[in-house]
C-alpha cells in the first residue's frame, strides 16, 4: 500500500468462525481507527473497499477491512447468516481492534454494509462518526436482489440464487430476519455524527433511501452527493472522492485528546520524510504529526507523479510564505487587499543568462514569482507589498547562509 502497510489478520466472529480481515495502518501518526464493512456478498477486497481504505490512510486513518461470515476467505457456510450474523460479526471486528489496539471511532459501510453499520453503531461506544455508502433505509431491500427465488424460498425454505455472477444459498431465515429489521429507531438514537453518500443514479439502492436515512437523524448529520457514481463505486475516482471526504469530515469528531497525543508525538514544525515502497521515489510526508502529504518525480526521471516534487515543495513553502506576509501587513495598516495569489516557478539557467558574474557554477538556480494583489489599492500601496513580498521569512532564509546537519541513527 503506498500510504502505509497492510497487515493480514484473522479474528473469531459472533457464530465461532474465524473472519480474514486486512488492517490498514498509515506510516505516520495515527489520528483514529476505522472499521469498514463491505457490500451485500461482497468481501472486504472489492475495489472501493481497498481504494477507501488507501484514501483514509493518507488521512491518517487506520482501517480494518474484513469479509462477513461465509464470505470471501473467511471460515463459515454464509447460507447460515442473515443481517443479525452481520451486526455481531461488526461487533466482534470492534472487539478485536479495541484489545488489540484502539477501538474504532469511525464505522463505514456500504450498501447493506451501510445499514449494518448504522444498526451496530449503537453497541460500539467509541465510536464517534458514522458514514454510509449508497446503504438501504430498509435492510429488506436487499430482497430485490433475488425477488424472482422469493416464492421458492417461502415454500421449500431454501433456494439457489445468483448474484453478481456467482451462486448463493438463501435460507428462509435469512428473509425473515430482514423482515423484523427497522433502522429508523436505531438511525434515531445515533450517538454518533452521520455522514450519508448516494448517488442520485444508482440504480440498485435508490437515492430515495438517502434520503430517509438523513431525515430520521439527528444532527449532526451531512449529505454528499455522489454524481454520476454507481452503486459499487466502480469509478476509482468517486471511491478516492468518499475517501476524502471522510477524511477531512471525520476529523472534526475525533476527539480532541487524540489529537493532542498525536502532536505531543512530533514537534511542532517537525517534518518526517519516508519511503512509501510504491516506485523509486515516492516518499509520504507527515507535518507535526498533524498533516499527511505524498511527494514524487515525473515519470520523465523515473517517478510516477503521485504527488508534488521537491522543488515543488519549496515553491509553495516561498509562495505561503509571501502570501502571508503581505497579508499581515497590509491588516496591519488596514489596506483594502482584497486576495493575493502567487504563482511561482523554477528552472536552472546558465549563469552568462542570469546576468549574474561568474561563481565557477555553470547553473544557477532561478524562482520567478508572480504576484497578483486584488482591491482598491493605490500605486503606493501596491510598490510597497511588492517590497515586502521580499521580506517574507522563507525569502530571507533562500538568500541567506543555511546549516543542514545530517545525523545517522538507528532504524
Amino acid at each position: 500500500m503506498a500510504w502505509g502497510n497492510s497487515e493480514k489478520i484473522s479474528f473469531t466472529g459472533v457464530t465461532g468462525e474465524m473472519l480474514a480481515a486486512r488492517l490498514d495502518k498509515p506510516l505516520g501518526p495515527i489520528m483514529a481507527y476505522a472499521l469498514f464493512a463491505h457490500c451485500f456478498t461482497c468481501s472486504k477486497d472489492i475495489m472501493a473497499a481497498k481504494k477507501i481504505s488507501a484514501g483514509l490512510m493518507e488521512n491518517g486513518i487506520a482501517v480494518l477491512r474484513f469479509d462477513f461470515t461465509g464470505l470471501g476467505h473467511s471460515d463459515g457456510d454464509f447460507a447460515n447468516t442473515n443481517f443479525s450474523s452481520n451486526i455481531g460479526d461488526l461487533v466482534a471486528a470492534a472487539n478485536w481492534l479495541t484489545e488489540t489496539h484502539e477501538a474504532p471511532a469511525i464505522l463505514i459501510g456500504h450498501s447493506l454494509g451501510g445499514a449494518a453499520v448504522l444498526a451496530a453503531a449503537g453497541e460500539i461506544d467509541s465510536v464517534k462518526a458514522v458514514c454510509t455508502i449508497g446503504a438501504p433505509f430498509d435492510p429488506g431491500h436487499v430482497r430485490e436482489n433475488f425477488a424472482l427465488s422469493l416464492d421458492k424460498i417461502e415454500a421449500e425454505g431454501v433456494a439457489e440464487v445468483t448474484l453478481a455472477g456467482r451462486s448463493f444459498t438463501i435460507k428462509k431465515q435469512f428473509i425473515d430476519d430482514l423482515a423484523n429489521r427497522s433502522l429508523k429507531e436505531k438511525i434515531s438514537k445515533l450517538k454518533a455524527a452521520l455522514l450519508v453518500f448516494h448517488g442520485p443514479l444508482d440504480k440498485t439502492v435508490g437515492i430515495e433511501n438517502a434520503s430517509e436515512i438523513f431525515l430520521a437523524a439527528k444532527h449532526p448529520k451531512s449529505y454528499i452527493s455522489l454524481d454520476q457514481a454507481d452503486h459499487l463505486l466502480s469509478n476509482p475516482e468517486d471511491a478516492s472522492f468518499v475517501a476524502d471526504t471522510i477524511g477531512a469530515w471525520s476529523h472534526r469528531y475525533i476527539s480532541s485528546q487524540r489529537l493532542t497525543d498525536n502532536r505531543s508525538h512530533s514537534k511542532e514544525g517537525d517534518v518526517v520524510v519516508a519511503e512509501t515502497g510504491d516506485g523509486p521515489f515516492a516518499q509520504v510526508v507527515s507535518v507535526g504529526g498533524l498533516h499527511v502529504m505524498r511527494a514524487d518525480e515525473p515519470p520523465s526521471v523515473g517517478g510516477s507523479e503521485s504527488g508534488p516534487t521537491p522543488y515543488d515543495f519549496l515553491l509553495a513553502g516561498l509562495g505561503a510564505c509571501t502570501s502571508m506576509t503581505v497579508r499581515m501587513y497590509a491588516n496591519r495598516k488596514r489596506w483594502p487587499l482584497e486576495s493575493v495569489s502567487v504563482r511561482l516557478s523554477h528552472a536552472k539557467v546558465h549563469v552568462s543568462d542570469s546576468g549574474e558574474s561568474e561563481t565557477g557554477n555553470s547553473k544557477l538556480d532561478n524562482i520567478d514569482r508572480e504576484m497578483t494583489l486584488s482591491g482598491d489599492l493605490s500605486e503606493e500601496q501596491r510598490d510597497k507589498l511588492l517590497e515586502i513580498a521580499d521580506k517574507c521569512p522563507v525569502h530571507k532564509t533562500l538568500h541567506s547562509p543555511v546549516m543542514i546537519n545530517t545525523i545517522l541513527t538507528n532504524g
